[in-house]
């Protein structure tokens, strides 16, 4: 399953790790994404949804 929020698209974001020696290796930085029960599309269904779109009121959340 894809790390995407379905209401904003977040993504993973791409990086290096820098050591104090200054060697860099790749790493990912994931998005806080939450299995949450919300009205979508005219249906309940369950979706990963980023804590900032919970958090901001941008989905309705099911009973």
């Amino acid at each position: 399953m894809a790390q995407v929020c379905v209401i904003c698209q977040k993504k993973p974001r791409v990086g290096l790790n820098v050591s104090h020696a200054n060697n860099k290796t790749k790493r990912r930085w994931l998005p806080n994404l939450q299995p949450v029960r919300i009205h979508f599309q005219g249906g309940v269904r369950r979706l990963r949804v980023c804590t900032r779109c919970i958090k901001s009121g941008a989905i309705l959340k099911a009973a």
